[in-house]
Order: C-alpha cells, then sequence, then structure tokens
C-alpha cells in the first residue's frame, strides 16, 4: 500500500539531523508494509491527483491552517477530492486542523494558551501519553465528524470521518528528543516557562507513540467499500 505524505512545514533548522517531516512518519510506521512517498505542499509541490497514491498523510506544521498561504487553498481542495475519491487519510497536529477547516469545521488561536510536552488524552476507552506542539485547535467540528480523542485541554483531540478520515491533534511522531528540541528552539518567549519546564519534567516518562502508530496503520489497511471509478 502506498501512502503519500503531504508536508506542510519544516523543522527548525537546527533540528534537520532527523530529516524532514515525512522521515518522521516514516519511522513511526516503518514495519508496517507501506511504500512511502513525500510531497512538500508547504513549499507548493504537490501530487497530481489523489489517485498517486493509495492513501494520504498530512503532517504537522509551524503555518496555522487559517493563514493566508498560497499552498491553503489547493491543500483543502486535495482533502475535499481524497474524501470524494474515497482514499483514506489520517492527518496529525495541523493535518488534523486543516482537514477540520476544509470539511467545513473551524480552527482559531486557543484563548486557553499551549499543550506541550506529554499530555493524556482519552480514546478508545483508555489513556493514551502522546507529545503535543499546538496553541491552535479544532473549535468547531465539521458536521458529521465524531470525536475519538479529547483531553482536559483540547475537546476535539481526534476526529473521524466515517471510514474515510482519521486525525488527531498530538505527534505520535515526536519522540522525547525532538519535544526537547522544540522546548530548546521554539519555546523560549513563545510558550509560558512553567509549561516548558513541565514538558522538560515528562521528557524521561514513557509514551504510548507506537501504540498510536498502530491505530493509523490500522485505519490504513482496514478493510474498505470499493473507491470510486468515475
Amino acid at each position: 500500500m502506498k501512502i503519500g505524505i503531504l508536508i506542510t512545514g519544516h523543522p527548525p533548522e537546527n533540528m534537520m539531523e532527523g530529516g524532514s517531516y515525512d522521515q518522521y512518519f516514516e519511522r513511526l510506521l516503518e514495519g508496517q508494509g507501506f511504500d512511502m512517498q513525500g510531497w512538500a505542499v508547504v513549499d507548493g509541490i504537490f501530487p497530481e491527483s489523489v489517485t498517486d497514491a493509495d492513501g494520504w498523510l498530512i503532517t504537522g506544521s509551524k503555518h496555522g491552517a487559517y493563514e493566508p498561504h498560497d499552498w491553503i487553498p489547493p491543500l483543502e481542495d486535495f482533502v475535499r477530492e481524497a474524501y470524494a475519491a474515497g482514499r483514506p487519510m489520517i492527518g496529525v497536529c495541523f493535518g488534523h486542523q486543516i482537514i477540520a477547516q476544509a470539511m467545513g469545521g473551524r480552527v482559531e488561536k486557543f484563548d486557553k494558551g499551549w499543550s506541550v510536552g506529554l499530555t493524556e488524552y482519552q480514546m478508545d476507552g483508555r489513556t493514551y501519553a502522546i507529545n503535543a506542539w499546538h496553541q491552535d485547535q479544532v473549535v468547531q467540528r465539521p458536521e458529521g465528524a465524531k470525536v475519538i480523542a479529547q483531553s482536559d485541554f483540547c475537546e476535539n483531540a481526534g476526529l473521524l470521518y466515517g471510514d474515510r478520515i482519521w486525525t488527531i491533534q498530538p505527534h505520535p511522531e515526536y519522540d522525547s528528543t525532538f519535544i526537547k528540541g522544540l522546548i530548546e528552539t521554539r519555546g523560549s518567549g513563545v510558550v509560558p516557562d512553567d509549561l516548558l519546564a513541565r514538558a522538560m519534567s515528562k521528557l524521561e516518562q514513557p509514551s504510548d507513540r507506537m501504540d498510536v502508530a498502530n491505530k493509523m496503520a490500522a485505519f490504513f489497511k482496514k478493510e474498505r467499500a470499493a473507491w470510486p471509478t468515475g
């Protein structure tokens, strides 16, 4: 199964040793049997068609879904086209937000501030500890979208659109090393110091990121009705 990764941002320049964001997802989903290819839509590089891959994944980004970038409207069009074509899609953080916006929801800079570092989410009747890094949130979910994950801070932390789209606000692709790098390079002066200190204190705690990776893989692989041919 070929998974196309739509890259909507780049790591900080001094954190590029881990590669671009598509490589983080390639490592997260390693061993799941996927053939993966990235397109840097943040740089205006788009697939020719939603049929260029069997499924799609939209990455995180430092940008806001509501910001007036030239690549945002065609990305929203792509989301809707992939949905109409029955191609499964996963969105993470910014990907979660841009999909919600494309499908009729609303994304805003949350007035209660930031969520950073290891955070507990309720999903499928259990608690998952996953790294977060966001202030923007989906504040109004699209019609028909079902909440599948939430935290005390984020009501719409995971959304499901039938059997075609699965999205999540936190970052299963981020390990503690990457979060530490974000704290040191993007946090100071932006995120309140107490939140950064709390995130630093949790760096050694175990996460459930690989459990979430398995959920993502299962979503891509699940049987669905035949895709439209016309």
